[in-house]
């Protein structure tokens, strides 16, 4: 499914380009720990997903059919515009190389317009700060 393609060859939900923290069910919390994921409380209480995931493989996450449910809700802009056929995988997997190849060229420091480029292609209404 180009869908799962696209999510399986990006990463930058899962990365801590674009959040910090996924929130989590509190059902999920035993599993995740169980399978060695550390799990951190938010400030009310809440369990969450600290980003870099520890369950990314490179851009691949390694639990992706078992994801937690905020993970499964998350729908990047990029992810929508392929889901609504505004862009063909082809184009999407182009916007993600040209994102990565902007945070490579950044890695020290990213400016505006790196994050203006995130903001338009992949946070779209989930903005700063980076949290799910």
């Amino acid at each position: 499914m180009p869908l799962s393609t696209l999510c399986q060859h990006c990463g930058l939900c899962c990365d801590g380009t674009l959040f910090t923290v996924v929130p989590l069910q509190p059902s999920e919390e035993s599993s995740l720990r169980a399978r060695g994921l550390p799990v951190v409380t938010r400030a009310d209480g809440s369990p969450a997903l600290p980003q870099r995931c520890a369950a990314l493989a490179g851009r691949s996450c390694t639990l992706y059919a078992e994801r937690p449910l905020g993970c499964r809700r998350y729908q990047c802009q990029l992810y929508s515009a392929l889901a609504e056929g505004e862009v063909d995988l082809s184009e999407a997997l182009t916007v993600v190389e040209q994102a990565h190849t902007l945070l490579d060229a950044s890695e020290a420091e990213r400016g505006p317009q790196v994050e203006a480029f995130l903001d338009r292609h992949f946070r779209g209404r989930h903005r700063s700060p980076r949290v799910v």
